[in-house]
């Protein structure tokens, strides 16, 4: 007779067991990802040290390309991409020129350079919002590249340093107007305080004697674009900022910071507006007009006055359409940012729903337009308010939302500009109404001369 094995089974083992444990299995991978660090997002990134961000995908979307440096890489985000290679080249041409002439004058040497960033190594990594997996060394030499180029190409422009003949950044007329773009997106940034540890390393005593500031460099490289003046960016000399970025967007936030004060009436509880503010074409239907505001020290101030607003000249162009989206970028992700562009760009998403509202800020020479049609300019001002995070409660604006409102919601203001622009919106119409108003007083009369015959 055939024997046949069997396996001895555990007196308890049933189907519902098998479950628990897998169940457990589970629980305990769930445990260890609890203990693991981010690998993708910084443990810095809630901090307000942090300040170098990647632009959320919903902005990308609606922005385009306009994040993503298109000659040069700063910083580690970009950095190894094949179409930026070539200026990586030119790097290191640059930063030999710089190690060869502070080496002359000041007898450092490239681990001096090193040594400088590598004290700030720890601060400059929490920075960014995302982890960055380079080593010691690695790290510290893109801060060290990176940084003197910007450096060297600022002090080549202010004409501290000469250009060399043959070099392309001069010859080829289109490098430096995407240089002045490249240095202020988001994702394509070094700390400033890395800038401003290599500046004092290499400072010359030239610089010293003159009291050139890194500011100071940094203004003079962004100025030609940004068509401002010399007298009013030598008050930002010593202006404290994160990145480069920040720097110039700081500049341009006003002195006074706008905080609500757009009239003297005494203070009193304003019922906030449940919508922001209409289109200008609706505005102008309650006659409220818009108009220029000269010699104001930013674009970002904006009054209302004797039922009009008052807004400075923006020149929108190629620069602006990159500049503008990077700073709404920085002030949604960065936890201790104002939010004066936020607050600006939702300003004139509002403002702008037509082609026709666009032409009229420019017929106003509120908008200098450069950067296409009517429709193009719409279109991208449209862009900066989606899908963006925006309180009214806390913007600088808030008052001037208010007082619009509440003169836009008054009968006798709409009465009055519908009277307007039904009789005087033209010389015919005015002749019109005028002939009108003659003959009614010519019946009046012949009317009493019935009446009350002589």
């Amino acid at each position: 007779m055939k024997m046949v094995d069997t396996v001895e089974q555990p007196p308890n083992l049933s189907i519902h067991d098998g479950g628990e444990s897998l169940l457990k299995i589970r629980i305990e991978s769930m445990h260890k990802k609890l203990k693991e660090p981010p690998r993708l997002l910084s443990s810095a990134a809630g901090k307000q040290t942090c300040s170098i961000f990647r632009v959320p995908q919903t902005m990308i979307d609606s922005n385009g390309r306009c994040y993503e440096p298109r000659v040069v890489s700063v910083g580690p985000y970009h950095r190894g991409k094949t179409q930026l290679k070539m200026m990586e080249e030119h790097k290191w041409h640059y930063l030999n020129a710089l190690v060869t002439r502070t080496h002359d004058t000041k007898s450092l040497t490239l681990e001096d350079y090193m040594k400088t960033v590598k004290s700030v190594e720890k601060v400059a990594r929490e920075c960014y919002s995302e982890s960055i997996y380079m080593d010691s060394d690695e790290f510290n030499e893109m801060m060290v590249l990176d940084g003197c180029f910007i450096l060297e190409l600022f002090r080549k422009v202010s004409h501290v340093v000469p250009f060399q003949g043959d070099d392309p950044l001069v010859t080829m007329a289109w490098v430096l107007p995407f240089f002045n773009r490249d240095f202020l997106r988001l994702e394509n940034q070094i700390p400033f305080f890395v800038l401003e540890a290599l500046f004092d390393l290499t400072r010359s005593d030239k610089e010293r004697e003159s009291n050139v500031s890194l500011q100071s460099l940094a203004f003079a490289f962004f100025t030609n674009t940004m068509d401002r003046p010399e007298q009013d960016l030598a008050r930002f000399k010593d202006l404290k900022a994160k990145h480069l970025l920040d720097l110039v967007r700081s500049s341009l936030i006003p002195e006074s910071k706008l905080q609500a004060k757009s009239t003297t009436k005494p203070e009193k509880k304003k019922k906030t507006p449940s919508n922001i503010i209409h289109s200008i074409s609706k505005l102008r239907q309650a006659g409220i007009k818009i108009r220029q505001l000269k010699d104001e020290e930013s674009f970002l101030v904006v009054r209302f006055r004797h039922g009009a607003i008052e807004m400075p000249r923006i020149t929108v162009d190629d620069f602006m359409g990159s500049f503008f989206p990077n700073c709404v970028a920085y002030e949604q992700c960065h936890v201790a940012c104002s939010k004066h562009f936020t607050t600006y760009a939702t300003l004139l998403d509002c403002l702008m729903n037509i082609n026709k509202d666009v032409e009229y800020l420019c017929e106003q020479k509120i908008i200098e337009n450069y950067f296409g049609t009517e429709s193009a300019v719409a279109g991208f001002v449209n862009s900066l308010g989606r899908d963006v995070a925006f309180d009214i409660e806390n913007c600088y604006l808030k008052e001037l939302f208010i007082e619009v409102n509440e003169y836009y919601n008054n009968s006798g203001h709409v009465t009055w500009a519908s009277f307007k622009n039904t009789y005087f919106s033209s010389p015919w119409s005015f002749i019109s109404a005028l002939a009108a108003l003659i003959l009614l007083i010519l019946s009046i009369i012949q009317t009493i001369f019935t009446v009350f015959p002589r």
